[in-house]
């Protein structure tokens, strides 16, 4: 069975974005770039909200950008090639390829999913991702906490869930950042 896994870049008080939805802090350099490019090709699908599919969907042509580092370049083959779906109730057509609309977010069909899935599967964005917690459906999270305090915005976590947490690895990089990848206990 695929595992459900929530990977986010956060600021160490535990937002996705600032209160005016800036995330420009959040840009990965090449080593946390690499570290998660090794992370998400054992991806088969995306699951995202309509505002992270409208973030992430620039990869469907990053790869044409030939002046984009070499990480970047990778990252976009790797996002290209696993499916997507976004779940949207406005959103009238995607953008990219391999990738899907869905109006709304049914566990019963996300646990179907894991069950037939033959490689993992990643939830992104951090509402969609909360509905995935208060499902009991996330099987992992990877956190990404950079070293910025932004004072309020969009929460990583979800409010009003309680998750028991094992802590399988951790990593710091050069730049400050610090990995954290825990697994939910059952």
């Amino acid at each position: 069975m695929a595992k459900l896994i929530y990977s986010t870049i956060t600021s160490l008080d535990g937002y996705v974005a600032d209160k005016d939805g800036n995330f420009d802090w959040a840009a990965p350099d090449e080593e946390v770039h690499a570290f998660v490019n090794d992370l998400e090709r054992k991806v088969g699908a995306y699951l995202y909200g309509r505002r992270m599919y409208e973030v992430m969907r620039y990869w469907e042509t990053a790869h044409s950008l030939t002046d984009r580092p070499t990480v970047e370049q990778d990252y976009a083959q790797i996002w290209r090639a696993a499916d997507k779906i976004a779940y949207s109730r406005t959103l009238e057509a995607v953008s990219s390829a391999r990738t899907r609309i869905e109006r709304s977010f049914d566990p019963k069909a996300v646990r179907q999913m894991k069950t037939r899935a033959e490689r993992d599967i990643s939830v992104g964005g951090p509402d969609l991702a909360a509905q995935a917690f208060r499902a009991g459906l996330v099987d992992e999270c990877h956190l990404f906490v950079t070293p910025v305090v932004v004072g309020g915005g969009k929460q990583s976590l979800p409010r009003n869930v309680r998750l028991d947490l094992e802590l399988l690895d951790e990593r710091r990089f050069e730049g400050g950042v610090v990995h954290l990848h825990y697994s939910t206990r059952t």
